[in-house]
Formats: C-alpha cells, sequence, structure tokens
C-alpha cells in the first residue's frame, strides 16, 4: 500500500518536484497570485511557468500545506501531489 505525505517545508518541495522533472506553474486568476500547479513533461497551454520565489510565496500566502507521495503501491517513483489547507 502507497502512502502519503504532508510538508510546508519549501526544500522538500523543490526536491520533490525537480526529482520529476517538474516546473513550478500557475494558472493566473483575477486578481493577484492564482493556482499553484506543477508542470510535468510537455507544457500546459493554460501553466505559467514561474520561478521558485513567486511559487512559494502564492504557496506561504494560502497557507497551503503540499501532499505528496514518493512511491506508488507498486515501488515506482510517484508524481502525485496536490496543495492543500494547512491543516
Amino acid at each position: 500500500m502507497s502512502s502519503s505525505d504532508r510538508t510546508t517545508d519549501h526544500k522538500t518541495i523543490r526536491a520533490w518536484v525537480e526529482a520529476r522533472k517538474g516546473r513550478p506553474s500557475v494558472i493566473r486568476t483575477k486578481g493577484e497570485g492564482g493556482l499553484l500547479r506543477i508542470d510535468f513533461g510537455e507544457k500546459e497551454e493554460s501553466f505559467e511557468e514561474i520561478e521558485w520565489d513567486e511559487f512559494f510565496q502564492i504557496f506561504d500566502e494560502n497557507k497551503l500545506e503540499f501532499l505528496y507521495q514518493e512511491e506508488t503501491k507498486d515501488g515506482e517513483m510517484s508524481r502525485f501531489a496536490k496543495f492543500v489547507e494547512r491543516s
């Protein structure tokens, strides 16, 4: 069975994303900031790639936590992740 972890640690999040060749991105919304996303593989048209500083600024301002999985139940590297409200 695979399990997931939660973190707010910037170094942990960045290392997880970069190990999977992901890029910090945002979907712009009205006003400032936007919806954070991790873009894997080919660039998604609606995603705007951003610098890590801006990514973590939005992350912290919205009091988010990173929910992620290291491995799938088969032991493969997982790309499962989402942003949730801090508990």
